[in-house]
């Protein structure tokens, strides 16, 4: 067996400054070519704390974020096709040149409350809410239309108004158009020709007259249907500030009795314009609870006239 192979001394030492001297000169030479000598160089895959990383990332100016720039919107205001439940008065348009004015409530420092019923579409309970006013005592002004008086399929309208006029201490009457449309949608010749109708139909039973207040149909108002209607010998246009929405049936997601009650209880106030419907649905039953909720708040139920002081 052949023994290790052993470096003999003279070996190492003959060969160790050879391998000095030539590292020497290679660092003469770099020198003189103007490189450098190299230094440790982290890996990029690894940090001084020893996080492992990626590539760095190239430098970059900071540069703000872009602002998106939407384009401008429309606002559209909704218009209702029924009358819209008012919780403060609605804005009183410019009168016109025939003046006039729209009323949504009275004094507020009075006690009484406008009682006011609108009649042209649904009979029943019609002549039962007229009955009950009456042995109540309990005033009111009827807003009705000229159709009603004149519907050949029922005689309620021709009913209500005899009992109107025969009761004058009670009740005042007010104009609610002819055939119910939108003023806000006819011309003033038509609107005139609305209110000119009504009367006529109404002089044929009664000898009340219905101005000088008129209730404008679905509630639709402006400042030309305020000054028309003035200038046709109705300078007030009897708006209200609590709507009963009783024209509308449970079904279709109208109000319950205890609904109608509550609304009318907790948003009274003085001077009041309470809008409901000798038609509507469940306002017989709600009427008796909302007087006696409109005395434990002591207001007393009126007639427009009242409220208005004239």
């Amino acid at each position: 067996m052949r023994p290790p192979y052993r470096l003999r001394p003279s070996l190492v030492f003959v060969k160790a400054p050879a391998l000095i001297a030539a590292a020497l000169l290679a660092l003469i030479a770099l020198s003189a070519c103007g490189g450098k000598s190299p230094s440790a160089t982290p890996s990029p895959s690894s940090t001084a704390a020893g996080t492992a990383t990626g590539p760095a990332s190239p430098s970059v100016s900071a540069t703000p974020a872009a602002t998106l720039t939407l384009p401008a919107t429309t606002t559209h205001t909704a218009t209702a096709s029924v009358p819209p439940t008012a919780t403060q008065a609605p804005p009183t348009p410019t009168p016109g040149p025939g003046g006039g004015r729209l009323i949504a409530y009275g004094n507020r420092d009075s006690s009484l409350v406008a009682l006011t019923f609108d009649m042209g579409g649904r009979v029943d309970p019609a002549l039962d809410i007229i009955n009950y006013l009456v042995a109540n005592q309990v005033p009111a002004t009827i807003f009705i239309t000229g159709a009603m008086v004149e519907n050949e399929n029922t005689d309620a309208g021709r009913q209500v108004l005899g009992i109107v006029a025969a009761h004058p201490e009670l009740f005042r009457l007010g104009n609610h158009s002819y055939t119910h449309p939108s003023f806000t949608e006819l011309s003033p010749a038509m609107m005139r020709e609305e209110l000119a109708r009504t009367e006529a139909a109404i002089a044929r039973y009664v000898s009340i007259s219905p101005r000088p207040y008129f209730r404008p149909p679905n509630g639709a108002y402006n400042a030309t249907v305020v000054s028309t209607v003035a200038g046709a010998g109705y300078p007030d246009t009897i708006y209200w500030d609590i709507d009963t929405i009783d024209w509308k049936p449970e079904s279709d997601g109208g109000p319950t009795v205890d609904e109608i009650v509550a609304k009318v209880s907790e948003r009274a106030l003085g001077g009041s314009i309470v809008l409901m419907h000798l038609g509507g649905y469940n306002t017989y039953e709600a009427l008796p609870r909302i007087l006696s909720a409109l005395q434990s708040k002591g207001l007393q139920p009126t007639a427009m006239h009242d409220v208005l002081g004239r």
